[in-house]
């Protein structure tokens, strides 16, 4: 997940509940899955980025909006 917030200079407010509060659980279809959040860094926050941006260019317009870094979040099954 991106936590671009459209290039603006805070982080969104999802992003920050999970930093304080990782654990939490997310629905694809009818199942539920318990997952915990951490952000992406160094090589592995690269690649996913350069990945998404890939695909979805808008993320490198919202970067260069704000000075923030955006975090890449990164949920993993419990």
């Amino acid at each position: 997940m991106i936590a671009s917030y459209l290039g603006e200079p805070r982080h969104p407010y999802w992003w920050l509940n999970l930093e304080a509060a990782p654990d939490a659980s997310v629905q694809i279809g009818r199942e539920r899955h318990r997952v915990r959040a951490r952000a992406a860094e160094g090589p592995e926050r690269e690649q996913l980025w350069r990945a998404v941006t890939q695909k979805t260019p808008d993320y490198d317009a919202y970067q260069a909006r704000t000075e923030r870094r955006i975090p890449v979040v990164v949920l993993e099954r419990r």
